[in-house]
């Protein structure tokens, strides 16, 4: 869903709404926008699934054809043998996609790009 609709509805229903403090708040709660930790403090959303949502009850219910591994592998199918993904029915690269980032190399990457960073 285009989040661009609910900022138009949070514009329209709000009596407080401000476009930078809500889109950063929303960015913040997300952890997808700007921190102000750490720049060494990564977001790492498969550690929060497996830590928030051990049995991954969300990921069942948006990602039906996830649904059938089990608790050890619902949060990163990736790391499952072919053959539990067969017996998943969900075979990576076919019936789901494969990672476009691998959080593990991309954290590296990240942490050198921002300790090499210019302030």
């Amino acid at each position: 869903m285009d989040c661009r609709k609910w900022e138009r509805w949070f514009a329209e229903k709000l009596l407080d709404y401000d476009l930078a403090a809500n889109n950063g708040g929303w960015q913040w709660c997300a952890s997808t926008g700007y921190d102000a930790q750490p720049y060494f403090r990564i977001f790492n959303p498969v550690t929060q699934s497996k830590k928030f949502d051990p049995e991954g009850k969300f990921i069942r219910k948006h990602l039906p054809e996830l649904s059938e591994f089990s608790n050890k592998y619902i949060h990163w199918p990736h790391d499952a043998t072919l053959e539990e993904q067969e017996r998943a029915n969900c075979i990576m690269g076919k019936n789901y996609p494969k990672p476009v980032v691998v959080h593990s190399k991309q954290r590296v990457e990240d942490l050198n790009l921002f300790r090499h960073r210019s302030v």
